[in-house]
Parts: structure tokens; sequence; C-alpha cells
């Protein structure tokens, strides 16, 4: 190698630590200017997509243009919840997508996409141990003696011209009054307010989070299956044995045939209960506890059909866990069941709305877990699979505005309106918040003598008048509603003036 060459290594690495330096900073930055003691809305949405470009900028590799359009695009894309409202899954989705990214760039991303989910919980299962790596000694051993061609080195070699220049500034202001009365005069109280308690644990937070991400990690790997002792294999061979699965199934399929039984008895049947019971009490008693079954069940096929067990190599257990699975997926569909007559009865709530996705998302789960037995497919490729059904139902979830829904359905079915269900609760509707506004409206447009009601809509809209006007508040939700309530009140004003005319 030449001597240019040589030359030239230490200068490129320099510049590198430079720019991820130089892009910490900036970040951090921008976080003080958009987050703190803000109001969320647009601020994350350009906050995530500002990291992200952060990290492709500081790159210690350089990147391939599809795979920097990808990236953009899976920054965009999963940040999108987050102009539309402000919710714990669209922020929850955004930093699932910074991470991802994160991984991208630092090379970690496996070859094969199905064990994405495992890599991605090696990366989380690892912060809290960072500050324990002996990586963190190695980098306190750096500071104290810094490589001559590192940030820190330039940073210290500012200590002694910065120490001596405030010497000489200061004895220049003893003897210059005109210096003296210059430097009197600058305020900085200022910098009280900049330095308070709540901001340097923003900033600490902030810069937390940003190392993490430009220094990305993997926890490592466990001991493999080899290395387990035979006593642990031993044991689990002993309980999960042909004559204990074949007993269990047995037992678990007549058990549940007798549930599945009187569900389609009583729920897809339609036939008489008991007297004393109605269908809504009868539902609304099973459709959590079934929920915990169905899981319950998936946790013990998933152990029990292990690779080269058993319950692999038998064709009669394979068929048992089959129709067990099926009645599993039943089950689900049957709390599904119970929920819409429970709501039909006393209404839906925002848990409500959680519970219907949770149970769909666990058939789904289900499903999946009796394709991998059947494709005899890997637990790598069924987490993934499960992971993909989660990740694309809180994207959804978050876009959708939930509120707004739950307020037009209690409305559409209340008593006032259809003449059936039970009384519109207008103390929940109130902690909807202001996405509840529209649907007042309807009930209000067939009540308009209703009181009550049109006190909520007033409290609600002062609510929304009230919420902070900085446009890095701003959401796309908000500004529909800004859009909706201006044109009623231009077609309210529209009728006045009608009304008066005529």
């Amino acid at each position: 190698m030449s001597l240019s060459d040589a030359a030239a290594l230490p200068s490129n690495s320099t510049n590198k630590s430079h720019r991820k330096f130089l892009t910490f900073i900036a970040l951090l930055a921008l976080a003080d200017f958009l987050l703190f003691d803000r109001q969320p809305g647009l601020n994350l949405f350009i906050f995530t997509n500002a990291v992200a470009a952060g990290l492709l900028i500081s790159s210690r590799k350089r990147q391939s243009i599809p795979k920097i359009a990808v990236l953009v695009a899976l920054s965009l894309v999963a940040s999108t919840p987050l102009a539309e409202a402000t919710s714990w899954m669209g922020i929850a989705i955004s930093l699932l997508s910074l991470c991802l990214i994160s991984l991208g760039i630092g090379g970690l991303t496996p070859s094969q996409r199905i064990r994405l989910p495992l890599v991605l919980l090696r990366f989380l299962l690892d912060v809290p141990a960072r500050p324990f790596r002996r990586a963190s000694y190695r980098w306190l051993q750096r500071l104290q003696k810094p490589s001559p061609y590192g940030v820190r080195h330039h940073l210290r070699n500012w200590i002694m011209p910065l120490v001596f220049a405030a010497g000489f500034l200061a004895l220049f202001a003893a003897a210059n009054p005109l210096i003296d009365k210059t430097l009197r005069s600058i305020d900085l109280t200022f910098l009280l307010q900049l330095f308070s308690i709540w901001r340097i644990g923003f900033w600490l937070a902030i810069a937390a989070f940003l190392s993490l991400l430009l220094r990305p990690r993997l926890m490592r790997r466990g001991p493999r299956r080899r290395d387990v002792p035979d006593i642990a294999t031993g044991a689990e061979d002993a309980l999960f044995s042909h004559g204990a699965l074949l007993r269990s199934l047995l037992v678990f399929n007549a058990l549940f045939a007798v549930q599945t039984l009187l569900d389609l008895t009583y729920l897809w049947g339609g036939a008489s209960l008991p007297d004393g019971m109605s269908h809504a009490e009868y539902a609304h008693r099973g459709a959590y506890s079934l929920l915990l079954t169905a899981i319950l069940a998936a946790v013990f096929v998933l152990t029990a059909m292990r690779r080269g067990g058993p319950g692999d190599r038998s064709p009669l257990l394979r068929g048992l866990v089959h129709l067990w699975i099926a009645q599993n997926i039943l089950l689900c569909l049957s709390s599904i069941l119970r929920l819409d007559l429970y709501v039909e009865v006393y209404s839906l709530t925002e848990l409500r709305v959680a519970a219907g996705i949770w149970m769909g998302l666990v058939a789904v789960g289900l499903f999946l877990i009796l394709l991998r037995i059947l494709l005899r497919r890997s637990n790598e490729w069924l987490i993934a699979l499960s992971s993909a059904m989660l990740v694309l139902t809180l994207y959804a979830a978050a876009l959708a505005d939930i509120p707004a829904f739950i307020a037009r359905f209690n409305v559409a079915h209340s008593r006032e309106i259809s003449g059936e269900g039970i009384v519109l609760d207008l103390d929940y509707l109130s902690t909807l918040g202001p996405a509840a506004i529209p649907a007042l409206d309807t009930y209000l447009a067939s009540l308009p003598a209703d009181a009550d009601a049109r006190r909520v809509r007033e409290t609600l809209l002062w609510q929304h008048i009230g919420r902070p006007r900085d446009w890095r508040s701003w959401t796309y939700r908000d500004a529909r509603l800004d859009d909706y309530l201006k044109q009623t009140q231009l077609l309210q004003d529209q009728a006045e003036t009608k009304k008066t005319n005529g």
C-alpha cells in the first residue's frame, strides 16, 4: 500500500465520525425545536423521517440506491399514521420502522426475511444491557485517550484556548470600562430557561434513543438445542410423550366439543335460553374467557407439535391436533359473535372494539398454526407471519378514526334513533373527544330539543377550539374536523339568513 493511501484512511474515518456526530447534534437540536413542550402532531411525522434521513446520511457503508429507496419508502409509509392523528399505535409503528432502518443500514438484517422478527427482538433485548457491555468500557477508555483523528480529540483541543480566552477577557473587562459595560449588558437569563431540568431530561432521553439507532447492536444468541443438557430434553419428552399427548388431545377435544355444541345451539342456532338468562348475558360471560382459552390452546399446540417430537411423527396425533385447532378457531368466531350480541344491547366502547380486533387476530393466529403444521414450516415462519399480521392490524387501527366510528355506531343504534337498544350514553360519548361532534350533530338533527346533548357538543367544540394551534401540532384528522365545523357553521348561517329574509 502506498503512502498516499495510508494517509487517506484516517481522513476518511474522521469524515465518517464527524458526519455521525454532526447528525447526532442536528437531530438533538431538531427534537428540541419540534417536540419539547409541544403537543404531538405533525412534529412527530417530521422528526421520524428526519431521523430516518439522518441514519442514511451517517451510514458508514455506501448504500445502494434501491436499498435507500426502500428504506425511505418504509419511513414515509410507517409514519403516515402520525400525520393522520397521534396515537400510541402510530408511534409504535414508527419506532419499529426506525429500528428496521437502523438494522438495515448497519448490515444486521438477516438474509432470510422470516428471521427478521427474531433479529428485531434481539436488538430490543440488547437495549437494557448496553451500559454493561464491554464496548462501553472501551468507549470510556477512548474518551480518556481519544484518537488523534476523532471528534473528541478536536473538542479537547478547544479546552485550553477557551479557558485562556475567558481569563484574558476578564482581565480586559477589569482594565477597560467599555468592555466591562458591554459584558454586563448581556442578558443570560434565557439560559436558565434553556437548561431547565425537564429540558435536560428530554435531551438525555432523545440522546439515548438516537445513540441506540446510530450504533445498533444485537443480543448474543443463547445456546442451541444441542447444547441443552440431556436431562432437560428428557423431561420435555416425558411431559409430551405420545401417550400424554394422545390422552390430552382426546380430553381437550371432548371438552371443546361440548362448548362448541352449546355455541352452535344457542348462538348460531338461536335456540331459547333457560329462564332468567338473556343472550346478552350468555354472550358477555364467555367472550373474554374463551379468548384466553384459545390462547392457551395455541401455546400447547406449539409446544406439543415441535419438530421431531412424538406429535410431529404420529398421523393420529396430527389429526387430533387439526380437529382441536378447528374447534379453537370456531371458538374465536363464537367469541366474536358473543361480543357482537353484547354490543347490540349495551352499545360499543373502545375496549370492546379492541377485544373484537384481538379475537380476530387470535383466530388468524390459530389458522396460521394449522398452516404451519400442514405445510411443515418452522416456528420462525409462524412468528414472521404472525408479526406481519399484528403490524398490519396496528397500522390500520392507527389510521382509522375509531372514536368517530364508535360515536356514529352508538348514535345510530341508540333507543332515541333506532327505537331499540339502550339510551345514548352522553357521558361516555364526551370521553371520545371532539371526534364525536359529527355523530352528535346527527343525533341533534333528530332530537334538537335535547339540552344535554347540546351541552356535550358545546363542551367538545370548545375542547377542539382550545387545542394548541402551533403548526407542529397539526394533524389531518383535526384539519378535517375544522373543515366540517366551518361547513356546518356556514350552512347554519345560510339557514338563519333565509329564515330572517323570509
